[in-house]
């Protein structure tokens, strides 16, 4: 009897996770307590998906606001600093803005319009039209702003985000001063430091910066790369993907990952003797239809991951054949004949018509997508994912 139920994503229940603890066998132990409890078994080819939090409070990767701004003082010379491109977010980024403030006398802080890089909005494109602005190359002053938009409040948490790091920065005891633009190189005409705090253009965003006679251009990859101050650091994202921990702590995205991973799946195979895939993920890859905020602040989907989740699907879709290929056929004639095509087609569709409308995304994006919306960001308790069946098709029993 053909099987009835494809893909299915489970959060699985842990112990709240502390430094030291041995993460890979707290894994595996309540991955297979859910099985035994619910009674479904493990599969060869079924992911576990960790979130990178938990590895990151594992590993004890934190820091203190102090740090921050001794490399902020260290690397950008302690007195105006250019803060350009910000995410608005009081979990991601106002810590690290309250450490940066702390070393500097004065933050020019420049805010991207008419949102943030990953959606958070500080004025509509219809304000926009409507007061006669070009955000490809207008710059406004904060007087510019109020006076043309008033005051603006975040429509998921009413938070008004231009006064709250204003604040924010002049109870730190720097000055402040607040522009918008979009035109990385409007900065220079305020200071010749610069610390842009982009996630995915940074490269282009320091490219510009240098290009345009920058004096110190860092990103925020580059601040706790290394340790300070006996710190928790980043080697490769530095304060990219950091989450509030306290008001004076953050906790840093996880580094030395590969070997978990390649832990997990030993033990698994040890144990159920399956072959499972593991990956340690971050954000998803999804924007909210509402709000249009992408869930992606992360610098990654997929911290590490073993070997069998690199590459991309290769599908064609089904309803494609039915109503081309074979629309002549129906009941078991049809599924006969797709599940031939299916079972002959190739590792390559690019270009096939059969494949159009598929999703030719990373394994890693996908799982890492569909487990960030399976474990939530608040009290589920579900910090580990397991996703069966996912690379199944229409033809496996």
């Amino acid at each position: 009897m053909q099987r009835k139920v494809g893909t299915v994503s489970r959060g699985i229940r842990c112990p709240i996770i502390r430094q030291g603890d041995d993460l890979s066998s707290i894994v595996v132990r309540s991955v297979l307590e859910a099985a035994q409890q619910d009674g479904f078994v493990i599969r060869d080819r079924d992911v576990i998906a960790v979130t990178e939090s938990v590895v990151a409070r594992a590993q004890g990767n934190y820091a203190s606001v102090s740090a921050i701004a001794k490399d902020v003082k260290k690397k950008l010379g302690g007195g105006t600093i250019g803060v350009i491109f910000p995410i608005l977010s009081r979990n991601r980024f106002a810590v690290c803005l309250r450490g940066i403030a702390q070393g500097a006398e004065k933050i020019v802080l420049m805010l991207s319009y008419p949102s943030d890089e990953v959606g958070n909005p500080l004025v509509s494109l219809d304000q926009l039209d409507t007061a006669g602005v070009n955000p490809y190359t207008d710059l406004l002053t904060l007087e510019d702003y109020r006076r043309l938009f008033g005051e603006s409040r975040h429509p998921f948490t009413g938070v008004d985000y231009v006064q709250y790091y204003d604040d924010l920065i002049r109870k730190a005891g720097a000055a402040c001063e607040i522009l918008f633009a979009n035109d990385p190189r409007r900065i220079l005409e305020y200071t010749k430091d610069v610390l842009h705090c982009d996630i995915h253009s940074r490269a282009r965003t320091k490219r510009l910066l240098l290009a345009a006679g920058a004096r110190r251009a860092y990103g925020l990859d580059e601040i706790l790369n290394a340790p300070v101050l006996g710190s928790g650091y980043n080697e490769k994202f530095g304060l990219l993907g950091s989450n509030k921990s306290t008001e004076e702590k953050i906790k840093l995205f996880p580094r030395d990952c590969a070997d978990l991973v390649l832990d997990i799946q030993k033990q698994m195979l040890e144990k159920t003797g399956k072959h499972v895939e593991v990956m340690v993920y971050g954000d998803g890859a999804f924007q909210d239809p509402v709000g249009q905020i992408w869930e992606l602040a992360d610098p990654c989907v997929s911290v590490a991951n073993t070997p069998g989740l690199e590459g991309t699907p290769s599908e064609i879709k089904l309803k494609y054949l039915a109503d081309n290929d074979f629309a002549d056929l129906s009941g078991a004639a049809l599924q006969k004949a797709i599940e031939k095509k299916i079972k002959e087609k190739e590792e390559d569709l690019v270009g096939n018509m059969a494949s159009q409308g598929t999703t030719p995304r990373r394994f890693t994006d996908l799982l890492g997508s569909l487990s960030d919306l399976t474990s939530g960001s608040g009290d589920k308790g579900t910090p580990v994912v397991l996703i069966q069946g996912y690379f199944d098709n229409f033809t496996n029993a």
